[in-house]
């Protein structure tokens, strides 16, 4: 099916959360979404969007992908070829920050335009073959939880088929941190794999030794004990520790990812779609050989490293907890239990 897109439809949404996300670096009780309809002269849309908290910050998103919307107007939906365009036009602001988050809203709606006129779900197109992909719950055990509410959302999220699931840490005292993961760990038992989110709450001093604590608690991974860019520190807390550190979520592009792995700072490397620039650049290396202008990455650090730049962000060969069933069929949004 031949297709020319049309027309690209930029919203500004204001979304109120069910309750504000509070982690050790985070407070907010919105997420500033732009969302992008990108619309052809056949009828078909495809659908993308970014986020960030806070109006003005949003508003500079959809600035730049309003500008960035003309390089896909009056062409072909082809992803690989408009998105190496964008990237292109945007070499004097760099490929890192607000133009990859704006370029991901685009890349995505782009295939996501190319799935429906190839009524194929996005995955299938994308070269993905599983029927399933490993989840965990997160969504909650928020760092300003009572231990109480912490008990009752682990037993919730167990009752609703979840065997995974991550609680923040980075509570001002971190012998608190240690007695909520205690108590969440005791009461889920060994059936469940629990993980602890820092959200870049620490030093390097408090995340190895409280990392210690935490690691006679079972925890699957510890993830951002450190701000993101401290990739020294981080890897000298990965060497420390026993249990996995997960990081690379903010960061931005292969090229950040490939930092991260150089400098040995991740054991799980949990790259952030919306700060890849899009699935062009999340792809697997063998699905657009020479194709890309994003540098692939490869890694032989461990055995128990690797690299999944899939939305849900799970990202374990031997993962412990549930799953879900990949979508049968072009544009659908949510994946059932399986």
């Amino acid at each position: 099916m031949k297709l020319r897109i049309t027309d690209v439809v930029v919203h500004r949404l204001s979304i109120p959360l069910p309750r504000p996300v509070r982690t050790a670096r985070h407070d907010h009780a919105h997420a500033d979404t732009v969302a992008v309809e990108m619309r052809t002269d056949a009828g078909l849309v495809g659908a993308g969007y970014c986020f960030a908290f806070g109006a003005r910050r949003a508003r500079a998103l959809a600035e730049l992908v309003e500008d960035l919307a003309d390089i896909y107007v009056g062409r072909a939906p082809a992803p690989q070829a408009r998105h190496a365009e964008a990237w292109r036009a945007l070499n004097f602001i760099g490929h890192a920050g607000v133009s990859l988050m704006a370029l991901t809203a685009l890349d995505t709606a782009c295939w996501d335009l190319a799935a429906r006129a190839a009524n194929l779900p996005l995955f299938r197109l994308l070269g993905g073959d599983r029927t399933r992909v490993p989840t965990y719950a997160s969504s909650g055990l928020w760092l300003d939880a009572s231990v109480e509410g912490l008990l009752q959302e682990a037993e919730a999220f167990r009752a609703a088929g979840h065997r995974a699931m991550k609680m923040r840490v980075g509570r001002a005292d971190p012998e608190e941190d240690v007695e909520r993961v205690r108590v969440v760990r005791e009461a889920l038992g060994g059936d469940t794999a629990l993980l602890a989110d820092v959200n870049q709450g620490w030093d390097e001093p408090t995340a190895i030794r409280i990392g210690r604590r935490l690691e006679e608690h079972d925890l699957y991974w510890l993830e951002e004990p450190l701000p993101y860019d401290d990739l020294a520190g981080c890897a000298r807390v990965a060497a420390a520790l026993d249990m996995r550190i997960a990081t690379g979520e903010t960061d931005y592009g292969s090229a950040g990812m490939k930092r991260h792995l150089e400098a040995r700072a991740a054991d799980v490397l949990m790259p952030d779609l919306q700060r890849m620039g899009g699935p062009t650049c999340a792809r697997p290396p063998s699905a657009t050989p020479g194709s890309s202008p994003c540098r692939r990455i490869y890694s032989r650090r461990r055995p128990r490293t690797c690299w999944r730049p899939a939305p849900t962000r799970s990202s374990s060969s031997t993962w412990p907890g549930g799953s879900r069933c990949s979508p049968s069929r072009p544009g659908s949004r949510r994946a059932a239990w399986c």
